[in-house]
């Protein structure tokens, strides 16, 4: 059986065999995620409160307030559900393929044989940099597959990474 990262083996029926990423991945998420409708929300509270000097407009303020105030209640559902999202998120290595998962109401999970990767590419963004974590990019022949694993420690992705390489090669030849 194929052996996790943590030399333990691999068990289709054991629940605690997958692999989770850093829990400094959460900040990375929050960041992404979360910033965006902070910056929304800044942006129509100052739009409203200028077209609020203007005596002109009467509703205009209303609207842009109101809009503020939703994009506000976004971003808390947003810092709200992260931090599950994030503890969603895992893989575990068989001996066939690797399976990925991720999601809370929408659950995704994929099982990417290791003779069909074709590529696996590490990332690294700014904040994850800064974090001391990668994403691992998986491409295989099916466009579809789209797997990433987020959130990783830069040393376990390139270990990861070597890992699965020598095992497509491996499986490939046996094609």
């Amino acid at each position: 059986m194929a052996e996790l990262a943590t030399g333990s083996p691999a068990r289709d029926d054991a629940p605690d065999d997958w692999r989770r990423v850093s829990p400094k991945y959460l900040w990375v998420d929050l960041v992404g995620r979360g910033l965006p409708w902070l910056v929304v929300a800044a942006a129509l509270a100052l739009v409203a409160w200028g077209a609020s000097k203007d005596p002109d407009s009467r509703s205009l303020p209303i609207l842009l307030w109101v809009a503020s105030a939703a994009a506000i209640v976004i971003l808390v559902l947003v810092l709200a559900w992260t931090p599950a999202r994030v503890r969603s998120i895992g893989y575990r290595l068989r001996e066939d393929d690797l399976v990925f998962r991720r999601g809370i109401m929408w659950r995704r999970i994929v099982a990417v044989p290791y003779g069909r990767m074709q590529l696996i590419d590490i990332t690294r963004g700014p904040i994850a940099r800064a974090l001391g974590l990668a994403e691992l990019k998986f491409v295989t022949a099916a466009a579809a597959t789209g797997v990433v694993i987020p959130g990783l420690p830069e040393a376990e992705a390139e270990a990861l990474r070597d890992r699965l390489v020598a095992l497509a090669e491996s499986r490939r030849a046996g094609l």
